[in-house]
């Protein structure tokens, strides 16, 4: 998985692009936690259940079904959140749904069941560029997290970063034409 540091990348630039008067504050701050509440499922590990489990690590907290879930429930705080319920619903579900996509693209661990409950298969994309993170802090900040952190700037933020800006630039000159 990419670090809790990186996975809040997508609901970052997502906001930087669409302005906070479609994303605004209190919205983002429940797409950053959306974005990394998948890896809640870390917890499955003292309860002494299986990596390869549903419930265990990238199981049924990493598939779109959850994703869903997660937006579902957000969309109908909508009001609190400041934000109309389709933008909150799909905000959060891309928060969300990112976070199974960009574990999909590391090269370790079992993949992702994304399409659970309807399938328990695992998976992962052909090019797996990011390097896996460790699953302890303290791991991650001997020498190999450096290589982790490293992937992750190249592979996740820069390409946010990216995107993010392209699409501030593009609503600007929307606004300016229109």
């Amino acid at each position: 998985m990419p670090t809790i540091l990186s996975h809040p990348a997508v609901p970052l630039a997502i906001s930087l692009g669409l302005g906070s008067t479609l994303i605004p504050p209190r919205l983002l701050v429940a797409g950053l936690i959306a974005s990394v509440l998948p890896d809640a499922d870390v917890l499955a590990f003292r309860l002494g259940i299986a990596y390869g489990h549903e419930l265990g690590h990238r199981g049924l907290s990493h598939s779109l079904v959850f994703a869903v879930a997660v937006a579902l429930a957000a969309s109908a705080c909508a009001p609190r959140l400041r934000a109309r319920r389709l933008t909150t619903f799909l905000f959060m579900l891309v928060a969300t749904a990112s976070h199974g996509l960009l574990d999909m693209l590391t090269d370790g661990g079992m993949g992702v069941a994304l399409y659970w409950p309807f399938s328990d298969q695992r998976f992962f994309f052909p090019v797996q560029p990011i390097h896996v993170s460790p699953l302890s802090l303290r791991r991650l900040f001997a020498p190999r997290g450096a290589s982790v952190l490293g992937s992750e700037f190249f592979w996740v933020w820069l390409p946010s970063l990216v995107a993010g800006l392209a699409l501030f630039v593009a609503r600007r000159r929307l606004v300016r034409s229109g």
